[in-house]
């Protein structure tokens, strides 16, 4: 079975999508229409900003976003998903791909989420940090034994797992889990503490958006970061999404269930490779490529 699989945020570059717009007229459509939705021309910053303006939380998830979902409707009549997910922000663009959600209605809830969450951000000094080399359930523990907010978010693929929460609990943490034997444990340079408690001011935000926004049937499952299990049904869908910005991303868990349901050929839509090189820890007997517009 085909998967169409989407990326988060961290995937942007310099010039993403430009291409697209290049050699799609559909594409330059889309695009002009996401400059009118969001007020402002984000194909000036995805084609020629500088790497920091792409790094703004306001912009860097619109614009891989749009470029992912955008290349999955130049795909056309190639695009045919078997079954969808989308790692973190990802699951907007693969909702978007299995028509639970319109291109307007994703791009606008998108917008809001990211003002959301660069909102909820600026209340508390924050941060994530990757911890490499450790199981799951060391990283957890240590994470509980720690003064202050501090939490899985990310299970990235096995011996990848990124933590969440106020900056000295993270640091703390960071050293614990280095002393266990943590490879690695370094503070990421993200806005805030995505993923943890430290983001239910913009779940409630976002919250409202997305029941006030209409969801339509799948066409195919999607495989959500909150339950990591084929999901049919918008209702359930709806408040997944709702639970997602509080709760961790099961990404290897989603990854392993669409494996066990049937998932042969994994296809990353959006900027980037990240999610194939996660593929390629999570099972190597599983294909995994890209997607090229000719």
């Amino acid at each position: 079975m085909k998967a169409y699989i989407f990326p988060g945020q961290g995937a942007q570059f310099t010039g993403m999508g430009l291409d697209l717009y290049e050699k799609s007229p559909l594409a330059q459509q889309y695009f002009e229409k996401a400059n009118d939705i969001l007020g402002f021309s984000i194909t000036d910053i995805m084609f020629e900003g500088t790497a920091a303006q792409l790094k703004e939380t306001k912009v860097t998830q619109p614009a891989i976003f749009l470029h992912s979902v955008i290349l999955a409707k130049v795909l056309g009549d190639d695009f045919q998903p078997e079954m969808v997910a989308g790692h973190s922000l990802g699951e907007f663009s693969a909702l978007v791909a299995n028509g639970v959600l319109t291109f307007e209605d994703g791009l606008k809830l998108v917008s809001k989420r990211a003002l959301a969450m660069q909102k909820a951000c600026e209340k508390q000094e924050s941060t994530m940090a990757a911890v490499l080399g450790l199981a799951d359930t060391v990283v957890e523990e240590t994470c509980a034994e720690i003064d202050g907010v501090v939490v899985a978010a990310n299970y990235n693929c096995p011996g990848q797992l990124v933590i969440s929460g106020e900056l000295d609990a993270v640091k703390k943490a960071c050293e614990a889990l280095t002393e266990k034997g943590a490879k690695r444990a370094l503070l990421l340079p993200v806005g805030g503490a995505f993923h943890s408690p430290l983001m239910e001011p913009a779940r409630e935000e976002l919250a409202a958006a997305i029941k006030a926004t209409e969801f339509s049937e799948p066409t195919c499952p999607v495989y959500q970061n909150v339950a990591a299990m084929a999901i049919k049904d918008a209702e359930t869908i709806k408040s997944n999404l709702i639970a997602q910005l509080t709760a961790p991303v099961k990404w290897t868990q989603c990854v392993q269930a669409m494996i066990a349901d049937g998932g042969t050929e994994f296809i990353e839509v959006g900027p980037g490779k990240v999610l194939q090189g996660l593929m390629r820890k999570i099972d190597r007997s599983v294909a995994a490529s890209g997607v090229t517009i000719s």
